[in-house]
């Protein structure tokens, strides 16, 4: 094809210069047919016009093909499939075509959908404390300097438009009942309906028309904090446009570039500033003379009573191994040694882990979301230790025990002796009645006096439990006695002598 170019030299040396088409074909090395198309036409550009090439082989694959990209409309964007992946599937199916017919036929087709009518929606208005939107989103941080991506709850103010943005590491049912709570108080009240995607970790089935079924705990969540649940209609997420847009919104303004912190609770703490930050200096989309903030102000009296935090856990029976521990998310906790062997409820917070035996709590850990980790709690096995002192030196949990300096000075020093380990596990045996504190005092005294054993730190203690000394009572003035009493032995020796000089004791000697 001729460059527009060689097409302005053509018509200048033929027009210009008066050159002839053989002559000017021969200089510039190219066809004679081409020169004279080029000065009879009178064009200044020619367009390459392909003709429609045959598709013999996907020829009896359209149907097939055509209802795969129409199913694939349905998705996301970011979840339609490659040419290369449609072709691999056809090729799964038995068609033994090449590549680029695929390629073609499904380029034009996506360009003939694109340039079809746009759908028509209807918009929205919501009035005060009326509705909140919900959803969630995947965004990139950098914790600890090294690349993570968390799932971030996204709460949206119909009426106000004010946001709530808080990270996690799991998208799961605790979190939900977690971000709602963190959303109530952030907001100091609570919508009146909220409206949801059908989220697996709140809706079960999905039935004709607006017709749910919830989860369980989803629906306690939504009595606790009286709200109506509403569900979009599946792939309408137009119905919750809001928050929709949000998640875009918030992605450009506080997660590019990305955020690098140390830990979830400082970028939680900071995502909670910039979403006031951004309410305050963004203008609402219909009250264009205020901010979102300054409506969110007006709408935060029509809000309902926040009624506090939800017992957001989710619970699951499981049976506490001999070792004494429980496991959960590919992680292992320990329990109360009482629980080893035997059946507990676990309760999953969504920072903490709880384990019950009946109603009793045996075990309390803060919930780590790293993998195949094991949590202990080394006063849970304080049982098995005083039966086994020996366990103290190489004991899992009991490596790197982070005890009060005084406890941790005695245990160095109980280390020099033979039977240190039984002393030390003599004096940790006290912790339960005497407490932490009572037991880390005593063998600071110990260690000031210089008698750092077992049979010090108990004696001290036996002797700070002893019961004080009742006060003295002061005596009135009327009931003192005129003559105080003398302790005097010789009074005693006086009456055994006047004992001795009776006349009736002479008596008694004589008589035979």
């Amino acid at each position: 094809m001729i460059g527009v170019e060689t097409i302005a030299r053509i018509r200048f040396e033929h027009f210009q210069n008066g050159k002839g088409i053989k002559r000017i074909a021969r200089e510039l090395g190219i066809a004679r047919d081409a020169v004279r198309k080029v000065l009879r036409s009178g064009a200044t550009e020619f367009a390459y016009k392909g003709t429609v090439q045959p598709q013999r082989k996907l020829g009896d694959w359209v149907e097939t093909l055509t209802a795969i990209l129409e199913a694939e409309a349905r998705v996301p964007r970011r979840e339609r499939r490659s040419t290369i992946r449609l072709f691999e599937e056809l090729r799964g199916r038995g068609y033994d075509g090449a590549h680029d017919s695929v390629h073609r036929f499904v380029k034009s087709w996506r360009a003939e959908r694109a340039r079809a009518p746009a759908q028509a929606f209807v918009p929205l208005r919501f009035d005060p404390g009326e509705a909140y939107q919900f959803d969630w989103s995947h965004e990139a941080i950098e914790l600890h300097g090294l690349p993570l991506t968390v799932k971030l709850a996204q709460v949206r103010l119909a009426y106000s438009r004010m946001p709530f943005v808080r990270a996690y590491f799991r998208e799961t049912q605790e979190m939900v009942f977690d971000a709602h709570d963190r959303a109530f108080a952030f907001y100091g009240g609570v919508c009146r309906r909220g409206i949801y995607d059908n989220m697996r970790t709140a809706v079960e089935a999905v039935f004709v028309g607006r017709a749910r079924a919830y989860n369980r705990r989803f629906l306690q969540l939504c009595s606790h904090h009286l709200v109506e649940p509403v569900a979009c209609t599946p792939a309408a997420g137009w119905e919750k446009g809001q928050v929709e847009n949000q998640v875009g919104t918030m992605r450009d303004v506080l997660f590019r570039p990305k955020p690098k912190v140390k830990s979830l609770e400082e970028l939680n703490a900071w995502l909670a500033e910039q979403c006031v930050a951004y309410a305050k200096r963004i203008k609402h989309p219909e009250f264009r003379d205020r901010t979102i903030f300054e409506v969110f102000e007006e709408e935060r009296p029509r809000l309902m009573p926040f009624l506090g935090p939800f017992a957001g856990f989710i619970e699951k029976p499981t049976r506490a191994t001999t070792t004494c521990l429980i496991a959960h998310d590919r992680n292992k906790y320990s329990v109360d040694a009482r629980a080893a062997g035997r059946a507990v409820l676990v309760r999953v917070y969504a920072d903490r882990i709880v384990a019950l035996l009946g109603e009793e709590i045996v075990a309390d850990h803060p919930r780590s979301f790293k993998r195949d980790q094991v949590v202990y709690d080394p006063w849970h096995y304080l049982p098995v230790l005083m039966r086994k002192p020996g366990a103290l030196r190489n004991g899992a949990p009991f490596k790197d025990w982070d005890l009060p300096p005084p406890l941790s000075a005695i245990r160095d020093r109980l280390r020099r002796h033979v039977d240190g380990d039984r002393q030390f596990v003599t004096i940790l045996g006290r912790v339960p009645e005497d407490g932490v504190a009572a037991v880390a005092e005593a063998c600071a005294e110990a260690l000031e006096a210089g008698a750092a054993n077992g049979d010090v730190v108990l004696a001290i203690l036996a002797r700070k439990r002893q019961p004080p000394a009742p006060p003295s009572i002061a005596t009135p003035e009327a009931l003192k006695l005129k003559t105080e009493p003398v302790a005097d032995c010789a009074r005693y020796d006086n009456l055994c002598k006047r004992r001795e000089d009776a006349p009736w004791n002479a008596i008694r000697s004589s008589t035979p």
